[in-house]
């Protein structure tokens, strides 16, 4: 028992040392990037198509998960505000709830499953084909040429996509509340630009941003680092989007406690 626990240690404490050094790796190359020092490796060509990817081709999927979990808010929410009369109030619920939590964070699930998964087998499969060593070879910097312009392109598109999934579901929570509860349609707008504020606002696009960033460095992490045959690339699709919905889970406890906390 003790050597299962000392392997299971061994294997996680190096993967987390090569997450750390990833992570530098990025820092240093957004840095060089960002200052025009050494060789500009990142074609603006492959941001505008992983902005196409990402962002464009992520609607339709975004659209539905956002208006269903909009409907799931108005409904679960009316039926217990209905029990002292208050069905008004749902707009209250739908809409701070879609555009602080809600979205951002299904957002974040959404692409940790299309996108992330992609990058991980993208650059799996690169790295199993020694396509990566080859850049290397070339003197080409395999983190601005293709991790930068994927976790720059999640980062751009992300508030985007959160503020677009917020809007669907409250107008779902309003589909709900005018067509099952007898609310005003006039009145649910009325509360819900009353209850709408800046802060709350601010908050789920920050929120947004931050998980889709964790999402591109977990598939660009697991399929950089992947092995050289098709079960380590699937391995490594796996885990990329494992590991993707923890560090978002993780994240939004702290973002959430520390904004509480902070008075936001």
């Amino acid at each position: 028992m003790l050597h299962r626990a000392g392997v299971w240690f061994t294997a996680h404490a190096a993967g987390a040392r090569l997450s750390l050094e990833f992570f530098g790796e990025l820092l240093l190359a957004s840095g060089r990037w960002l200052r025009g020092r050494g060789p500009r490796h990142m074609r603006w060509r492959d941001l505008v198509w992983q902005l196409d990817q990402s962002g464009p081709r992520s609607v339709p999927i975004v659209s539905l998960v956002s208006g269903l979990i909009g409907v799931i808010l108005a409904y679960m929410g009316a039926v217990q505000l209905q029990r002292f009369g208050a069905q008004a109030f749902i707009a209250d619920l739908v809409t701070i709830g879609a555009v602080r939590e809600v979205a951002a964070l299904m957002t974040g699930v959404i692409l940790s499953g299309r996108i992330g998964a992609a990058f991980a087998a993208q650059l799996g499969s690169m790295q199993a084909n020694e396509e990566i060593d080859a850049l290397r070879a070339l003197g080409v910097d395999p983190m601005q040429h293709l991790v930068l312009p994927r976790v720059l392109a999640l980062a751009l598109v992300a508030p985007l996509l959160t503020a677009y999934a917020a809007v669907v579901a409250m107008l779902a929570g309003w589909a709900v509340a005018v067509g099952i509860f007898d609310v005003a349609p006039t009145e649910y707008l009325h509360k819900s630009i009353k209850a709408l504020e800046m802060r709350h606002v601010l908050v789920g696009l920050g929120k947004g941003t931050v998980y889709a960033v964790l999402v591109g460095l977990a598939g660009c992490r697991q399929g950089l680092h992947a092995g050289r045959s098709a079960q380590a690339v699937g391995a490594a699709v796996t885990t990329s989007v494992v590991q993707a919905i923890v560090w978002i889970v993780i994240a939004a406890s702290l973002l959430t406690v520390a904004l509480q906390r902070l008075g936001w």
